[in-house]
C-alpha cells in the first residue's frame, strides 16, 4: 500500500506493507542511514526519530502510524550541523563509539523542544531508555545543557539592520523612545 508522509521536510510517497517498520522505510526505502537499529524492541534508544515532533522509537512505529505525519531523522536536524544539539555534541566531544549517538541527538532535540531550560532530573527523565554502551551518559547531560545554552542565545540574537528598517517596527521603536 502507498503511505505519503513529510519527511525532513520533504514529501514522500512509500509503497510498504502496512506493518513495515518506520525504521526501515527510513533506512531502506528512502536511504537516510543517519537512524541506526539497535535492538528492533524500542528498548535503547538507537533509532529514536521525531514523528510530529514527539521522539519515537522508529523500530517498532508501524508505517501506517506515520502515513500523514512529519518525520524528522538526524538529517533533518540541519543540513548543515548547525542545530544546537548538533553543536553540542561536537563541542562536549560527546561520541565515543558513536553507534547510539542519533537517537540520543533526536531524543535531547525533543526535550530541549518541550524544555528549553532542563535540569539535570528532567534531562535523565527525558533520555531514560536511550542506551549507551560506552556510558557517555554525563557528557550527553553536559552537552544538553550546552546546546540550551547555544538555543537560548541563537534565539536572543540582536536584530538586523533590515529588520530594524521595517515601517511597523520603526514606528514601534520611535514610539518606545518618545
Amino acid at each position: 500500500m502507498a503511505y505519503k508522509l513529510t519527511v525532513n521536510g520533504r514529501l514522500e510517497t512509500v509503497d510498504v506493507p502496512a506493518e513495515t517498520p518506520l525504521l526501515w522505510v527510513i533506512r531502506d526505502t528512502l536511504s537516510l542511514h543517519g537512524t541506526k537499529y539497535g535492538c528492533g524492541m524500542a528498548l535503547c534508544g538507537c533509532c529514536t526519530v521525531h514523528l510530529d515532533g514527539v521522539a519515537v522509537r522508529s523500530c517498532t512505529t508501524p508505517i501506517s502510524k506515520a502515513a500523514g505525519k512529519h518525520v524528522t531523522t538526524l538529517e533533518g536536524l540541519s543540513a548543515d550541523g548547525t542545530h544546537p544539539v548538533q553543536i553540542a555534541w561536537t563541542e562536549i566531544d560527546v561520541p565515543q563509539c558513536g553507534y547510539c549517538q542519533a537517537g540520543q541527538m533526536m531524543t535531547a532535540s525533543a526535550l530541549l523542544a518541550k524544555n528549553p531550560k532542563p535540569t539535570d532530573a528532567d534531562i535523565d527523565a527525558a533520555m531514560d531508555g536511550n542506551i549507551c554502551r560506552c556510558g557517555t551518559y554525563l557528557r550527553v547531560r553536559k552537552a544538553i545543557h550546552k546546546a540550551a545554552e547555544i538555543a537560548a542565545k541563537q534565539t536572543k540574537a540582536p536584530a538586523t539592520a533590515s529588520e530594524l528598517t521595517q515601517p511597523v517596527e520603526l514606528a514601534a521603536i520611535v514610539s518606545e523612545k518618545e
